[in-house]
């Protein structure tokens, strides 16, 4: 027979113990010592020691506590019917968990981290998003950007053509319109001759009432029929074109795409299974429906004034043709941008706009022609 061990007691009390050797019950005492919950029979014999880690939870009607050593190959338990015996082991022992402690603590972790997540997203959406698609907007090759350009410009035309009239929707190829098509390609080439880019332009009118421009990665811009109409001389649509090419060489559109529809599109260009699909629909709504920046639009204004200076033309002209739009009754023309004010934006461009020497970008007869460039009834 063992002598009872000397030792005090932090917490004790009764239980019924079960060998798992027997089907014999024992009457013990429970004694918590410092590490391990001590297990004795009548005459002081030490029956069981459990280290407070190893206990587990077993099923058991909710007045018993029913306990068992982890990993035991012998089906020993004990059961403690005193709730305060049964309290003191619940607060030493982390595996029991009769109060639910650790479920709160861990459902508070889930709620904790789940917040801390969506947090970094919109962190990452809002800060590093935009900071990623201006980091890796220079990196991406012209042939990746044109390619791309090529694909939004055309899903972005679908959305555009509400009637569905096909090669109709572009300007300048029936008979009565190519003079306007040769006197619009005239004022675009001075501009671009100008600009000197690394790659050319391409440039599309479309039938559309909005006096608007809009300019996707890769040189593809889009001028609206409603724009032409609204400008009242070459310089007019002039300022507007070149203030789309600065688009064109800060890479403004593919930057955005970049930021709206995500690194997939990219991964799918360079897999060259990108064209129709998902991306670069919203790629293209994107596109159409984002306005720039107040810091974008003014580093586009800048560049315009100075292509239209080199041109001969007058750097003040877009100034005007903003004003005048500003009020137009088609909702949202994307040349205004919405940010900055209309009015800041042009007092900004007469402060930047300096005397220069002018020269006519059409003639009469051109610049009537291409007043008529939509003419196709």
């Amino acid at each position: 027979m063992n002598a009872p061990e000397v030792g005090i007691s932090t917490s004790a009390g009764r239980g019924i113990f079960f060998d798992g050797l027997s089907a014999s019950r024992h009457e013990v005492a429970v004694e918590l010592a410092p590490a391990a919950l001590r297990l004795r029979a009548a005459d002081g014999t030490i029956l069981a020691e459990w280290r407070y880690d190893e206990l587990e939870t077993l099923s058991s009607p909710d007045d018993v506590l029913r306990l068992g050593r982890a990993g035991n190959p012998v089906l020993a338990r004990l059961e403690v019917k005193d709730p305060q015996l049964a309290a003191a082991i619940d607060e030493r022992s982390a595996p029991v968990d009769r109060t639910g402690r650790i479920e709160r603590r861990l459902r508070d972790k889930v709620i904790f981290w789940s917040v801390a997540a969506t947090l970094s997203l919109l962190l990452v959406a809002i800060l590093g998003v935009p900071l990623l698609a201006s980091a890796l907007t220079p990196l991406v090759p012209y042939a990746l950007e044109r390619k791309l350009g090529a694909a939004v410009a055309t899903q972005a035309r679908a959305s555009l053509d509400d009637h569905r009239t096909g090669t109709v929707f572009e300007c300048g190829n029936a008979q009565n319109e190519q003079a306007g098509r040769a006197a619009f390609d005239k004022l675009l080439e001075q501009i671009e001759a100008a600009a000197s880019l690394p790659w050319p332009l391409k440039v599309m009118i479309v039938r559309r009432p909005e006096a608007n421009a809009i300019t996707f990665p890769g040189g593809h811009i889009y001028v609206f029929e409603g724009l032409i109409k609204n400008a009242d001389t070459p310089d007019e649509l002039a300022g507007v074109l070149a203030h789309e090419v600065g688009h064109v060489a800060h890479h403004d559109g593919t930057r955005t795409v970049i930021e709206g529809a995500g690194l997939s599109l990219l991964f799918g260009a360079l897999l060259g299974d990108f064209v129709g699909g998902g991306a670069v629909i919203l790629a293209a709504k994107t596109i159409l429906q984002t306005s720039y920046s107040r810091e974008v639009e003014a580093a586009a204004d800048k560049y315009g004034i100075t292509l239209m200076a080199r041109i001969g033309g007058d750097p003040r002209a877009l100034g005007t043709i903003l004003i005048r739009i500003a009020g137009t009754t088609h909702p949202g023309p994307k040349i205004l941008a919405d940010h900055p004010d209309t009015r800041d934006r042009v007092a900004a461009i007469e402060a930047m706009a300096e005397p220069v020497p002018r020269r006519a970008l059409l003639d009469q007869t051109q610049w009537a022609s291409l007043k008529t460039v939509c003419a196709r009834a």
